[in-house]
């Protein structure tokens, strides 16, 4: 049948015969199929190779990414028998089953698949790369389902009787029940399923009549399950005992981390918060896996000259550098990208944070414990007297920081520090009203930078999108550029879940401290003339900064409308 699909593309002027003898060489030195081997040298695409099967044996193609399959139907074929012949089931009408196969004419898979299932099997023609892809996914969801259903079965109302709210409980006997398998199995689920689908945070919520678990992928909540309620108490002290939390303690919020050992020596950390509510413990962890951090500059979303100004600014001997933007908008990603350039062996670097989210060999970081009187501030103080050349503060929070901060700056010190501010010109009335001098903020500050992550496009259901010239006009495109500019979105598929959207980009607002600005600054301008003589200096706003990544087929208007303001 190999040879025989090479003939058939050789005959139909598709590939070459030197092309033909190349590919066999390599099916003979690596394995699969010709027609992979075809693909993989770049002879013939996937599409060209699935449409002349789908044409040879009259047989209709399918697009895997955007079938939604019933975990139902994916039982009716072991996975095993699914990668020996790169059969996956479809769907199911009657007696027949839809199966969709990368080679539609092997009689023996289709004779062991009827047999196997006992159903009449009718197929169609997809790649085999994405037939390999589609497996992988179905399977691993058919299995975390049947998972999800075995470990919830395992409980019964016993498990639910050591952790009553009102009732006092033994400690001992309290430890001893959360080591239970179903618990222990539940929790290291919900752990390992939310590193799978690569979410940045877990929260698990007790409400009236529901308890439910959501996932934030690429910066969007999604319910991803609805566990019964009885087993509420369980689950939180078994994720108190995890990072080494009070499990008495059920009135206070509590902060502690989990360290999780997982396969290729990989490791994974959780930052965990526990907060009493209305109708118990809202438990909150943070997924802080370092093998994802990304510290290359050119890849987190710079456009050129924020990235040129920004590097002009970090590698000036002294001076402050103050990242802004909310909770959870990749300040710490910037800064820790802006370190790792900054670290070498001639330089000592010293960071107060809170909590330290990642360690870096050649950094000394220091975990700020305000309880024990271990502030921003004294932390700052302490690193002045440890011949720094640069201090990272991991927030300004109040004015001795601050002070401190800007005096370091004005005497020889490269500062890095962030705040919660809404965009670059109104951080410099935010250090004013922390009761910081104009003159000062003016001789200190060297660039303010804000930030925002916007959801990106699906690279694998990315199709044109119909948008109105009006719309464009109306988030901030200049009417000549929006007669011709073309916009883009995903349709939903198997690799991005339905969202359309897989990872995320930063949208930067970067403003350097020119003469100009510093002037403003010193005279006590508004943030709205600060904002006005930045953009007149070169400064592309948060909305500017989207509209060039909507341009650029990166992101959506609905994204940047989610995330900027109008200017």
């Amino acid at each position: 049948m190999v040879e025989r699909i090479g003939e058939l593309l050789l005959k139909e002027k598709l590939i070459t015969p030197e092309q033909l003898q190349r590919a066999i060489e390599e099916q003979k030195r690596s394995g699969g199929r010709l027609g992979y081997n075809l693909t993989k040298l770049g002879y013939i695409s996937e599409q060209e190779l699935t449409h002349f099967l789908s044409k040879q044996y009259g047989i209709p193609t399918i697009d895997l990414s955007s079938e939604d399959i019933d975990p139902e139907v994916i039982k009716l074929i072991p996975e095993d028998v699914a990668k020996k012949y790169l059969a996956l089931p479809i769907k199911r009408t009657g007696s027949t089953l839809v199966v969709a196969m990368a080679d539609p004419s092997n009689i023996f898979a289709i004779d062991d698949i009827k047999f196997l299932t006992g159903y009449n099997i009718e197929t169609v023609v997809a790649s085999e790369g994405a037939i390999k892809s589609a497996i992988e996914k179905a399977y691993e969801k058919a299995e975390l389902e049947m998972e999800m259903e075995d470990v919830i079965a395992e409980f019964d109302e016993e498990d639910m009787e050591v952790v009553q709210e009102e009732e006092e409980v033994d400690i001992g006997d309290l430890k001893k029940a959360v080591e239970d398998a179903p618990v222990v199995k539940l929790v290291n689920f919900i752990l390992t399923d939310a590193i799978k689908k690569k979410a940045s945070d877990i929260h698990i919520e007790p409400y009236e009549k529901a308890f439910r678990v959501r996932y934030r992928i690429d910066g969007v909540l999604q319910e991803v399950m609805r566990p019964p309620m009885k087993l509420k108490n369980a689950i939180v002290s078994r994720i108190k005992i995890m990072s080494s939390l009070d499990i008495a303690e059920r009135r206070l919020p509590q902060d502690g981390r989990i360290k999780l050992k997982l396969s290729k020596n990989r490791e994974m950390d959780f930052r965990v918060s526990v907060l009493p509510t209305l109708f118990g413990e809202k438990v909150v962890l943070r997924l802080l896996d370092k093998s994802n951090l990304q510290l290359d500059m050119t890849k987190l979303g710079f456009e050129e000259k924020a990235l040129k100004d920004f590097k002009d600014a970090i590698h000036k001997p002294w001076g402050m550098v103050l990242v802004t933007g909310p909770t959870g908008s990749g300040k710490t990603t910037t800064l820790y990208s802006a370190l790792s350039e900054l670290n070498e062996v001639g330089t000592n670097i010293s960071t107060a944070e809170d909590p330290v989210e990642f360690n870096f060999m050649g950094i000394n970081q220091v975990q700020i414990k305000e309880e024990i009187g271990l502030t921003f501030a004294s932390a700052l103080r302490s690193f002045l007297r440890q011949d720094p050349d640069i201090i990272m503060v991991g927030e300004i929070r109040d004015y001795e920081t601050a002070e401190i901060a800007i005096k370091a700056a004005l005497t020889g010190h490269l500062v890095l520090s962030t705040l919660h501010t809404n965009d670059a010109p109104s951080t410099v009335n935010r250090l004013l009203n922390m009761g910081v001098e104009p003159f000062l903020v003016a001789s200190a500050c060297n660039l303010i930078l804000a930030q925002r992550l916007a959801r990106k496009i699906c690279s694998k259901c990315k199709v044109e999108a119909n948008v109105t010239e009006k719309a464009l006009l109306d988030i901030g495109v200049p009417p000549e550029e929006a007669k011709t500019m073309k916009c883009y979105k995903g349709k939903g598929c198997s690799e991005c879940n339905g969202t359309g959207y897989k990872g995320r980009i930063a949208l930067y607002e970067v403003m350097p401290f020119t003469e100009a600005i510093k002037e403003l600054v010193l005279n006590g301008a508004s943030a709205a003339e600060i904002k006005r003589q930045a953009i007149k200096d070169g400064m592309k706003t948060l909305r500017m900064s989207g509209i060039t990544k909507i341009k650029e087929g990166i992101t959506t208007i609905e994204e940047v409308l989610r995330v900027t303001m109008q200017d």
